[in-house]
């Protein structure tokens, strides 16, 4: 299969198109996407390029290869692929890949991607047939987890719908305040209902937004003042360090750093947070301060107040703070660290000062204290949620270990599309 492959020039299979200036792409909805040199930065009503294609980055000290699935703008830092011949353009995104874009330097005073260079690399080009198949099995992973994030951020969206209505509105308290006054749940303030959720995705995530009459009763029907304003009544006005498990975090010497995977994965900042788990970039072999599976781990260094959660035991440098609730619930932690977001950010950074919130201050952070009832209904309804987004997000990493081990073999030729489909069908 591989010998019917041709060697070739990427200058003569394709060219590097220019973007163009574009001044109003910083929308949040558009028919077409923009992209600059690191993807996607926007929308637009007009395309620059009308198939799908290929952007390669032109400028910058980062510059990135990305795919359009659909028609789409690119601005005047990036380049797009046209073919010169009939092409994959799937593949030839995934052929790029394999090569080292931000080592084309122009020699500029800004570093940019030399089109000269680009155009004297080398390619093995398979059939066109081939190259289809090759994108196929690629693209067939890539989809299942795009799939799996999109998922993911719905299902976390609904979990912090409900515990904003709950913990934060109150809403079940104003609902049953409503029933309370009329005499008539049908007569309800609508005001007093919880408020849409956003589009669940399966029929479990519609049974978990729904409130129910047994967990509505769990909750008071009245309010009264308190030093953090008007909460329900029999709830508590107090402070995180009451009632959390607080750990700030410590950086051993740097001499036990390591990225070979030696010692323990430690995370010291935001840079290594990701969709909801930290990306596993350090390791410790010295460790002094520790979190445990399923704590939230805080920024607490600029930006202050970013949240993920502990998928394993790790350790912590000064930049994070790993945090548990008393209660040891692993879903109301994570989602009350998110809604400390204003409290947070009185935090961040003023002129040149460096953001960030020490042990007293984070402890001193307002909390509302609701009844232990409310607070195991929370976990009982949300928790499902946060084992199916931690089942597919290890999905995900092994969709995307799968993919990097798949991609240069393919690309090569060294690897053959069938064997290739039956090991990426294990997995799809």
């Amino acid at each position: 299969m591989a010998g019917e492959w041709r060697r070739d020039e990427w200058g003569e299979i394709a060219t590097l198109e220019y973007g163009k200036s574009l001044r109003d792409y910083r929308s949040e909805s558009g028919r077409y996407r923009v992209y600059g040199t690191n993807g996607p930065i926007g929308w637009h009503e007009e395309p620059l390029c009308t198939h799908p294609g290929v952007i390669v980055g032109r400028k910058g000290a980062y510059r990135g290869i990305h795919y359009s699935p659909g028609q789409f703008f690119v601005i005047d830092t990036a380049f797009y692929l046209e073919p010169k011949q009939e092409m994959a353009l799937r593949w030839a995104y995934y052929c790029l890949l394999t090569y080292d874009i931000n080592g084309m330097d122009s020699g500029s005073a800004i570093p940019s991607t030399s089109r000269e260079a680009f155009y004297r690399l080398p390619v093995r080009v398979p059939p066109f047939k081939e190259q289809q198949a090759i994108a196929c099995i690629l693209g067939a992973l890539d989809d299942k987890i795009e799939l799996n994030r999109k998922m993911n951020r719905t299902l976390e969206d609904i979990a912090r719908a409900i515990f904003k209505s709950w913990f934060v509105d109150f809403l079940p308290v104003r609902a049953n305040m409503a029933r309370t006054q009329t005499g008539d749940p049908a007569r309800a303030n609508p005001a007093g209902q919880q408020p849409p959720l956003p589009a669940p995705q399966s029929e479990a995530a519609r049974q978990a937004g729904g409130l129910k009459p047994e967990i509505a009763g769990l909750f008071p029907d009245s309010f009264e003042d308190s030093e953090l304003g008007e909460i329900p009544k029999g709830w508590l006005a107090s402070n995180v360090g009451t009632h959390f498990r607080l750990t700030m975090g410590q950086s051993p010497p740097g001499s036990t750093y390591n990225e070979v995977g030696e010692g323990m994965p430690f995370y010291q900042g935001r840079t290594d947070f990701g969709f909801r788990y930290p990306t596993r970039r350090v390791f410790c072999t010295a460790p002094t301060r520790f979190a445990e599976p399923g704590d939230a781990l805080v920024s607490v260094r600029a930006p202050v107040g970013d949240v993920n959660m502990a998928n394993e035991r790790c350790a912590v440098g000064r930049g994070v703070a790993a945090i548990r609730h008393c209660s040891g619930s692993r879903s109301f932690t994570y989602y009350s660290m998110h809604h400390l977001g204003d409290h947070f950010s009185k935090f961040e950074a003023e002129g040149t000062v460096f953001g960030c919130i020490n042990k007293a201050d984070f402890k001193r952070l307002p909390f509302t204290v609701p009844s232990p009832e409310a607070l195991t209904a929370f976990d009982r309804v949300v928790s499902p949620l946060d084992d199916r987004i931690e089942t597919s997000e290890t999905q995900i990493a092994i969709l995307a270990v799968l993919r990097d081990t798949l991609l240069p073999n393919l690309i090569s030729g060294e690897l053959r599309v069938p064997e290739a489909e039956r090991i990426a069908g294990r997995c799809l």
